[in-house]
């Protein structure tokens, strides 16, 4: 649950006081505090999918029950969707982002490394 929260609230995962990120998505390369090494850190496209699927989840449905129940034009749907699909998207990516860095630095996780090994034959 720590590395969660130290995610969540972008802090270090390593001392859990300094400050992760030093731009909205952009990881400090050296933490502030304990001077950790974060430049390792890489969440990948995890927080993006996660976010899609989450903010899809949330803004899909009632958009569409809107348009359904209002009688809605496909035109006034999107422009009363899209403005709250990019609110709740940016304000999960950070986040989610936050919290995979922290959890790869709390299960130890590296990339997977590619050993060449010998045909048997």
């Amino acid at each position: 649950m720590r590395a969660i929260a130290d995610g969540v609230l972008g802090r270090c995962p390593h001392c859990h006081q300094g400050p992760l990120f030093s731009g909205f998505l952009r990881v400090r390369p050296q933490c502030d505090v304990c001077g950790a090494d974060l430049k390792a850190a890489d969440s990948g496209d995890g927080p993006a999918v996660f976010v899609m699927l989450i903010g899809g989840f949330l803004i899909v449905p009632p958009a569409l029950a809107l348009q359904l129940v209002n009688d809605w034009s496909p035109l006034t749907t999107l422009i009363v969707a899209f403005p709250l699909a990019v609110v709740v998207c940016l304000g999960l990516l950070r986040p989610f982002k936050g919290t995979l860095i922290s959890l790869q630095f709390h299960t130890k996780a590296e990339e997977a490394r590619h050993h060449h090994t010998p045909d048997p034959q």
